[in-house]
């Protein structure tokens, strides 16, 4: 049976809409996962797309999603990627499976030229499929 995942972080614009493309590029039958905001920026992050793209995961059709529309959903797994997802992490999520913070840098925050912008992208990119997708591996 496939396990269900959320990925909360704040903006839902980086980090957690790359777990959510590794995890259901690389993982699925196994699992299948979505994302979502505590405070949704209302769109994916451009650079986000282009490093997911980079490993051949199409980001693009994403948007940002508030989590109140998971309301009354199971997880499997809810995985928090930012502090403040996971201090602002709702009651009612509490009902749900394993609940987990692994947290990541926020790369929209990277300053400098766009090739060092985009190198923390893709840092962060590795991290999330290093971390996570170890972690769940690790469940199956």
């Amino acid at each position: 049976m496939t396990k269900k995942v959320l990925i909360l972080c704040t903006g839902n614009s980086c980090r957690s809409q790359m777990a959510e493309g590794l995890i259901n590029a690389r993982l699925e039958p196994e699992f299948q996962a979505w994302s979502a905001g505590t405070k949704p920026s209302g769109y994916v992050h451009p650079k986000a797309v282009a490093v997911m793209a980079e490993l051949g995961i199409d980001l693009s059709p994403n948007a940002s999603k508030n989590l109140d529309q998971f309301r009354g959903q199971y997880f499997d797994y809810i995985i928090t990627v930012c502090d403040s997802a996971k201090e602002n992490c709702p009651v009612w999520l509490e009902k749900a499976g394993t609940k987990t913070h692994i947290g990541f840098d926020d790369p929209a925050e990277a300053t400098g030229t766009d090739e060092e912008v985009m190198a923390e992208f893709r840092r962060i990119r590795d991290e999330i499929a290093d971390r996570v997708l170890t972690f769940l591996r690790d469940k199956t």
